[in-house]
């Protein structure tokens, strides 16, 4: 039995340390969570009263460097390293393992670097750091979390099914999204074909007619004459304002100014904001559950968050937790957070359940985008069809108007 120094939060909201006796670090953090307790630090203190060696699960890069793993590679080598490991091979024979059969070239020189790491001596964890492209913090904060408890294998499962989740979420938006910008896409190339294309023949012809063409067809073909004069001020102009807008996002101002708008937007802020709270929500279950401290956690939470707002209510949490509230309250006092969301959170936080009723969070929310992104679905489609119809119609009426009143003239002087 090895002797562990904790600072923890009760439910309560009073921070307590002490000493607790456990075999190992994950055997520490599952009895004080047991007690209804929140951990906030943990520290295996050494027999001889000299020293500590303290469970760091803070993170820091150099910079982006090294290769890069897609979403679905890293699923495939997450899942396949927890079988691996859960069957008694060696982390190092793993990892070759996985680079030798690895098909993409990112997958093979993560595995090898991480593997020249292991071989040097470096935990897994750490080898991990020096692919920052590849494995993002949450990922290796929860693998130092399996190292310090001794489950690789059931962390590694949990992290794998935490990623299937979120790329189940992402597909499922990208599906939904993808037949209403095809179909706004198909509109505007439509409409400039036509208008660049074909109303241009028919100017001659009208202006040959020797009639005073409808107010609709004149506006057409002035139109076209001024798109086919400035196209390529109207292309550059909409290249210009791309590139300011994406410089401004960079900006610390304008990336907040954009995440407010986004979640306050009609209709598609709701939708941003159901998909932030159930990132918030699985990211924070998933790492609760695999016993890292809760500050590490509303660190990597905070980030991963993908709203600059909800990032800054998280970040204010961290600091009242720190000074012995309840997370619940100032989540709550945001106004970023609903209060069925900040009211489960107390819930967990006075019954010890905490993981449990963030997952459910997250699950609730994963449907709540699924069916608003179903029912915007349904709602975009007649719109578009209906602005296709309004424009293509506009333009093909506005070219048959003056042969049909030739037509007519014709008709009745017959």
């Amino acid at each position: 039995m090895t002797s562990f120094k904790y600072a923890a939060k009760k439910p309560t909201g009073q921070t307590v340390e002490g000493t607790i006796q456990a075999d190992d670090k994950g055997a520490a953090v599952a009895e004080l969570r047991r007690q209804n307790m929140t951990v906030l630090k943990l520290e295996a203190a050494s027999g001889g009263g000299g020293g500590a060696t303290k469970l760091n699960l803070n993170f820091s890069f150099g910079g982006k460097k090294g290769p890069s793993i897609s979403s679905d590679d890293l699923v495939l080598f997450t899942r396949q390293l927890s079988t691996m490991v859960g069957a008694g091979l060696a982390l190092l024979e793993s990892i070759d393992v996985l680079g030798s059969q690895a098909e993409r070239p990112g997958l093979k020189q993560a595995c090898e670097k991480i593997g020249a790491e292991l071989r040097a001596g470096s935990d897994l964890s750490t080898a991990m750091e020096t692919c920052p492209k590849a494995f993002a913090p949450l990922y290796v904060s929860m693998v130092r979390a399996g190292e310090a408890s001794g489950q690789m294998d059931v962390i590694l499962e949990r992290l794998a099914d935490y990623l299937e989740a979120s790329q189940s979420l992402k597909r499922e938006i990208k599906a939904a999204m993808t037949y209403p910008v095809i179909s706004l896409v198909l509109v505007i190339g439509i409409t400039a074909f036509l208008m660049l294309g074909v109303v241009p023949t028919f100017k001659q012809v009208f202006e040959g007619l020797g009639s005073e063409l409808p107010a609709l067809t004149q506006f057409t073909l002035g139109s076209s004459q001024w798109l086919k004069e400035n196209w390529m001020v109207v292309l550059g102009a909409g290249f210009g304002s791309f590139a300011a807008f994406k410089a401004l996002k960079k900006t610390p101002k304008g990336a907040l100014a954009w995440d407010h708008f986004t979640l306050r937007a009609p209709v598609f802020g709701q939708i941003v904001r159901k998909i932030a709270l159930a990132r918030f929500a699985r990211t924070f279950a998933t790492l609760i559950r695999s016993g890292v401290p809760i500050m590490a956690t509303l660190d990597i939470v905070g980030e991963t968050s993908g709203n600059l707002v909800v990032t800054n209510a998280v970040n204010a949490a961290k600091d009242s937790v720190r000074n012995g509230q309840l997370l619940s309250d100032p989540l709550s006092a945001s106004k970023v957070f609903p209060p069925m969301v900040t009211r489960m959170i107390a819930i967990g936080e006075r019954t010890g359940a905490l993981e449990q009723l963030l997952e459910k969070i997250a699950e609730f929310y994963d449907a709540q985008v699924k069916a608003a992104i179903k029912s915007l679905t349904s709602l975009i489609e007649p719109l578009l069809i209906t602005f296709m119809g309004v424009i293509v119609g506009g333009v093909v009426l506005s070219v048959f108007l003056p042969i049909l009143d030739v037509v007519g003239k014709l008709s009745s002087s017959s």
